[in-house]
C-alpha cells in the first residue's frame, strides 16, 4: 500500500485530515477547595468531555473529608445535567451549578455577593506558572501528573503559609 503523502487525487496530494473533535494534547481536571487549593488532580486527552470525568475527579480527593459538614460545590455549565447532579449529590455535596451570567447578574444585583467560580480559574493560572507545566513536553501521563503534583504540593504549601505566618 502506498503512503498517504505519495497519494495523488487529481494532481494534488493527499494530505492526512484530522477527524473532526479529534485533539492533540491533555487536559487537567481540577477539584479545588474555597480558597483554590488543589484537592484532586486528573489528566486526560484533550478530546475528552469535562463531565466524563467528573466522577473520577471527586473519587480522587487526597484528604480526607469532615464528616459532619455539609460541602457545596461549585461548577460551571458544563456539568449541568441529571447524570452530573446524581454524581454530585450522590458524594454528599450540595450542587452549585451556575450559568454564565448568572454570577454577574447576582454581582450587579448585590455588590456583597462574591463569585465562587474563579476559583478553579485562578489554581489553573497557578498551574500555568510553572513554566513546566505550560506546554506539556513530558510523553509519559506518569510523569506529568507526577509535576502536576510536585506543583500543587508547592500551592498548598503557600496557601498554608499565608495563615499561618
Amino acid at each position: 500500500m502506498a503512503q498517504w503523502s505519495k497519494l495523488r487525487s487529481h494532481g494534488r496530494l493527499l494530505a492526512e485530515t484530522q477527524r473532526i473533535g479529534e485533539k492533540k494534547g491533555s487536559k487537567r481536571h481540577l477539584l479545588v477547595d474555597g480558597r483554590g487549593v488543589p484537592l484532586s488532580i486528573v489528566v486526560t486527552g484533550a478530546n475528552r468531555h469535562d463531565i466524563s470525568q467528573l466522577e473520577i475527579v471527586l473519587d480522587e480527593i487526597i484528604i480526607e473529608r469532615p464528616q459532619n459538614v455539609q460541602q457545596s460545590l461549585c461548577a460551571d455549565k458544563g456539568y449541568t445535567g441529571n447524570p452530573a447532579i446524581k454524581a454530585i449529590k450522590e458524594r454528599d455535596y450540595i450542587p452549585h451549578i451556575k450559568q454564565r451570567g448568572e454570577e454577574i447578574e447576582e454581582k450587579k444585583n448585590n455588590p456583597e455577593f462574591k463569585a465562587r467560580r474563579w476559583v478553579v480559574e485562578a489554581a489553573h493560572s497557578w498551574f500555568n506558572r510553572f513554566r513546566k507545566l505550560l506546554v506539556r513536553y513530558e510523553k509519559l501521563n506518569e510523569t506529568y501528573l507526577a509535576l502536576l503534583h510536585l506543583a500543587a504540593a508547592i500551592i498548598a504549601f503557600r496557601k498554608v503559609g499565608i495563615i499561618y505566618v
